[in-house]
């Protein structure tokens, strides 16, 4: 997004022209900062030829999976609906790894007969389930072994998943009794290691560690793996500070690390991909002064983007027209739903706002959509993609009427 003459633009298209024409709130992604995320990250790491497999968790929309299959990605799935939706959209499924902590014997059964790349299994019990399915199917599937490398990734403590408190992974003594008793299974091939420390990492330094942990354990269990599954959780700039992943110093530790190990390294992006490639539109409903500030009550709500209820998260927040009369006054961000958590972002001093005047979420690309619902008996925001001068409406509309 940039701003023409105080004017805010998504590539060509006029955000304020745009909200005439679709209902507020609405998310509006960008097709040239989807290109220009994956081409970035393609080229970050283009001399170890990895396999980037899009968290499908981060955004699951159908037309956006389809422009994720034309640059060549895979998909990381953590339910069968994602996988369905991922092959819907063409992504090959040699191409698709199926992760989670909790996948039921239904969905482990789908998988392997669509003969997806790795199921990458959480527990010895998971294990046992898979080589059972397996057995019945009459196949021998590849899996992944998911280890809990206890590594305090320093982000929001609610999407922080490598800690040994966290439910995800494996410890590496349990680890070690899986190789040890599975690795002559009629039914298994254990073909990957998979690690996952976490979301909107901005420091290298607890990659590194995880390369280490990664490291010592493939040392330890004298396991030949044929992939290293490092996950996603790279982070983006959400506009409220400068710091960014120095994606050079995790290449090099990286590239360190296949120095020693002969692997196929697998990524698992979302955020980073998709992340800052989206708006949510909003109307200001109404203005209410309150003790010293102001809460700007806006029609997007908790139940459109729930990061900011859920987990803290900033995100800021833009006027659509631009003027230089900033008022020093407190401004409460807020929605309409009746909950005191349904509120966006405060800041210190603001533009002079009025009345039924748009402003933009930004960088709700992530995690947006997705966690969406319907409560309050609210209806669900649609989804528009601009590519240069056009845009499209890429989600159905929901009708309150259907919903009753």
């Amino acid at each position: 997004m940039l701003y023409k003459k105080n004017n805010l633009y998504i590539e060509k298209v006029s955000s304020i022209s745009l909200s005439k024409k679709v209902k507020t709130p609405f998310y509006c992604y960008s097709y040239k900062k989807i290109e220009d995320n994956i081409n970035r990250f393609k080229s970050n790491f283009k001399s170890i030829k990895p396999l980037i497999c899009f968290s499908v968790k981060s955004n699951n929309n159908l037309h956006i999976l389809k422009i994720i299959r034309s640059f060549g990605l895979g998909a990381d799935v953590v339910s069968k609906g994602e996988l369905l939706r991922a092959i819907k959209a063409g992504i090959n499924p040699n191409k698709i790894v199926f992760s989670g902590v909790g996948k039921t014997p239904e969905e482990i059964n789908f998988a392997i007969k669509k003969k997806i790349l790795l199921i990458n299994a959480e527990s010895h019990s998971e294990v046992e389930t898979i080589e059972n399915i397996a057995k019945k199917n009459k196949k021998k599937i590849n899996i992944g072994l998911r280890l809990n490398p206890n590594i305090d990734a320093q982000t929001l403590k609610k999407i922080s998943t490598g800690r040994n408190e966290d439910k995800f992974g494996i410890n590496e003594k349990e680890l070690l009794k899986i190789l040890k008793a599975f690795h002559n299974s009629k039914h298994l091939k254990i073909k990957c290691l998979s690690v996952h420390i976490g979301s909107q990492i901005l420091d290298h330094k607890p990659y590194s560690k995880m390369i280490k942990v990664i490291n010592n354990f493939i040392n330890k269990s004298k396991y030949k793996f044929e992939y290293i599954d490092l996950g996603g959780g790279m982070g983006i700039n959400y506009n409220l500070n400068k710091k960014v992943l120095n994606y050079k110093k995790y290449y090099s530790e990286i590239k360190k690390f296949l120095k020693k190990h002969r692997v196929k390294i697998i990524f698992e992006p979302g955020r980073s991909i998709i992340g800052d490639a989206a708006l949510l539109i909003t109307k200001i409903i109404y203005i209410k002064p309150a003790n010293n500030k102001n809460f700007i009550i806006l029609d997007a709500a908790m139940n459109d983007f729930m990061r900011p209820a859920l987990y803290g998260a900033s995100h800021n927040i833009v006027p659509l027209k631009k003027n230089r009369n900033i008022l020093n006054k407190v401004h409460d961000f807020v929605g309409p739903v009746c909950e005191s958590t349904d509120k966006f972002l405060t800041l210190k001093k603001y533009q002079k706002l009025k009345k039924n005047e748009i402003l933009a979420i930004c960088d709700v690309g992530a995690y947006g959509i997705v966690l969406a619902s319907n409560y309050n008996l609210r209806t669900k925001p649609i989804e528009v993609l601009v590519n240069s001068s056009k845009f499209k409406i890429i989600s159905k509309r929901e009708y309150i009427n259907k919903i009753i």
